[in-house]
């Protein structure tokens, strides 16, 4: 997306496969760590920015949100990721992609957000705030502000067997933290809707999400987490340490 830079304002960039070490029952050797950044001459940890799309099939004006999301997909130091909802499926085509815990998970943003409804094209980014997927520049500005935030989150490691993630010591949020394991299609798929409103028109979507499990809970110590054992092949999987209140994304790692 033309002026968006986050690499240059905030190093945000995740490194797969290095990363220090957790201290943490157990061999945590494979990370999916952010990079650090330097700041008058101190390290500082920092972490991706995670945009989540809540889209259809169904909605008419949801392709041009998911190519604006596909295009932040690209930049250093995001993690999009696109959920399916079927909501809109009255209107004559059942969205292929929807499952019912993505709309459950829009609804949680949106009691935690307190807002008067769910919809489509809907981002929200670090589960903090949302913006409109049909305002992109607005969603843009979104990213930057989140790519400038400094916390010191725990961090986020994946065992070289790839069948665990650590999650390191920390700060906990009020009400305590989950551990997510967000599994998607990494790259763009397209399905051609053949009835309602997108009747005919070939329609994109960038890192689909096919399932979501809830990995356990995160206390402010470190702790191993086992990951779902079914992966597809071509699959990744997201780590989102999530706070169980406010639904803010406290740190986040693909392998």
């Amino acid at each position: 997306m033309a002026g968006l830079d986050i690499a240059a304002m905030r190093t945000r960039e995740w490194i797969i496969g290095g990363g220090a070490a957790l201290a943490l029952a157990g061999a945590v050797g494979s990370a999916a760590q952010p990079s650090v950044s330097r700041s008058e001459g101190r390290d500082a940890p920092t972490e991706p920015v995670v945009v989540e799309l809540f889209t259809a099939q169904g909605c008419a004006g949801c392709p041009e949100a998911n190519q604006a999301v596909e295009a932040l997909a690209d930049e250093p130091g995001v993690i999009a990721l696109t959920y399916a909802v079927d909501y809109w499926d009255y209107l004559g085509w059942e969205d292929t992609f929807a499952r019912p815990e993505f709309e459950a998970r829009q609804r949680a943003y949106q009691s935690a957000m307190r807002l008067r409804n769910v919809y489509t094209p809907q981002v929200v980014i670090d589960g903090r705030r949302q913006v409109s997927g049909a305002e992109a520049p607005a969603m843009e500005a979104a990213v930057h502000e989140e790519a400038e935030r400094r916390v010191f989150p725990p961090e986020v490691e994946f065992r070289d067997t790839g069948d665990a993630v650590g999650i390191g010591s920390g700060r906990p949020p009020a009400g305590g933290a989950e551990v997510w394991a967000v599994t998607f299609m990494p790259g763009a798929q397209t399905v051609t809707v053949a009835d309602g409103d997108n009747r005919g028109r070939a329609v994109r979507h960038v890192n689909v999400v096919r399932r979501l499990t809830r990995l356990g809970e995160w206390t402010g110590q470190p702790v191993l987490l086992d990951l779902p054992d079914d992966p597809q092949p071509g699959d990744r999987v997201a780590v989102l340490v999530q706070a169980s209140a406010d639904r803010r994304i406290l740190n986040a790692a693909v392998r």
